[in-house]
């Protein structure tokens, strides 16, 4: 099965324009694929409840680094829950 890559949920967001700086920034504070991919969601949330006024690329700047550290605390989150199915299997 192919899932989207990070390319494919920029474009789909409409940051397509902005991927490159999103690596960067990314990439320089040590992000990897799946967090970036959660937090462009999050991005893409926060822009249809509230739209940047002036400048998109400093809104999406900061709103990005915001969302990364969110999508990392909630894959770290979702990583440290026990999985009661696995537990079952196990006894």
């Amino acid at each position: 099965m192919n899932r989207p890559g990070l390319e494919d949920y920029f474009i789909k967001t409409g940051f397509y324009d902005l991927l490159p700086m999103a690596l960067k920034l990314a990439r320089t504070q040590g992000y990897d694929h799946f967090e970036m991919i959660e937090a462009i969601c999050k991005v893409h949330d926060k822009f249809n409840q509230y739209p940047p006024t002036k400048n998109r690329s400093a809104w999406f700047r900061q709103v990005f680094d915001e969302k990364l550290k969110e999508a990392r605390a909630d894959i770290l989150a979702f990583r440290a829950k026990p999985d009661p199915l696995r537990e079952k299997a196990s006894t």
